[in-house]
């Protein structure tokens, strides 16, 4: 398969650039670091997840190095668990030892647990936070330095619909955790956005909808009775996210998006990917 372009994103938009993307093992991740690799960027992908059969999950980093580059991009694979901060310190030294200052940072890993608010325990709501708020923010705090003293840089924040209040009448599956989760994230995006406007670096935060990576089919959040127009195409997510991490950051900055509005407002067609693992 070809790591050719389609589309309104410019071919080579990311050449010579390096891309992290956490939780890449699968999913959005791994199609993300596939799509980067497209447009000539030098990806490391990072996960707990190593090789396929690791998981109960399909997917593991090492496979999706492997494919970008038998397409014949560059990629490294980290193991890292990013709640831990001596991992992602591990995860900022090997990006740079390898492929030099980092350009991108995609903070996609989550875990998620739904239960609800009485019976949610402990150990799982800590795990959740140090995942989805904590790690983002230290992982920002690792490559703002480079990025500032080089006046260029994008960091881009994966959330999720969850984050909006939910209606009261309907009951729910025990995704309130996750919603406080994406809802802080949100937030730190627009703060950072806002600190590093002048600066030369574009922080946004973007939604898949809902796509039926393993994950989300492993919870039965898509199943026999979701309507067809709900669920987001993959490369769609992919194709969306490539457009906020490259052009003018004082332009494309601030946002708090969907995938399907990044790809309407900028007119996109979505580029084929390589297979993904359990996709």
């Amino acid at each position: 398969m070809s790591l050719s372009l389609v589309g309104a994103n410019e071919a080579g938009c990311l050449a010579g650039r390096v891309a992290v993307i956490t939780g890449a093992s699968r999913g959005i991740g791994e199609a993300i670091a596939y799509r980067f690799a497209q447009a000539g960027a030098k990806v490391v992908v990072s996960a707990r997840t190593l090789s396929d059969g690791d998981h109960v999950l399909a997917g593991g980093i090492s496979n999706v190095v492997a494919t970008i580059e038998r397409l014949g991009g560059q990629a490294l694979a980290v193991r890292a668990d990013i709640g831990l901060a001596e991992h992602r310190e591990h995860l900022i030294d090997q990006a740079e030892s390898t492929f030099g200052p980092i350009d991108i940072l995609v903070n996609n890993a989550a875990v998620t647990y739904f239960e609800r608010v009485r019976n949610f325990q402990k150990k799982h709501f800590d795990l959740m936070f140090r995942v989805q708020v904590e790690a983002p923010f230290a992982l920002a705090q690792s490559v703002l330095p480079g990025m500032i003293e080089r006046r260029q840089g994008a960091i881009l924040n994966v959330s999720s619909h969850a984050a909006r209040h939910p209606a009261i009448d309907v009951g729910g599956r025990g995704g309130t955790v996750y919603g406080m989760c994406k809802a802080a994230l949100e937030r730190f995006s627009t703060g950072l956005a806002s600190e590093v406007f002048d600066q030369g670096i574009a922080v946004n935060v973007i939604s898949p909808g809902l796509v039926a990576t393993p994950g989300v089919l492993h919870h039965n959040l898509i199943n026999e009775d979701t309507p067809a127009d709900r669920v987001t195409p993959i490369e769609h997510m992919a194709e969306a996210c490539l457009r906020l991490v490259h052009g003018d950051p004082r332009r494309l900055t601030g946002l708090n998006t969907y995938a399907d509005d990044v790809m309407k407002q900028f007119n996109l067609a979505p580029q084929t990917l390589p297979p993904l693992h359990g996709v």
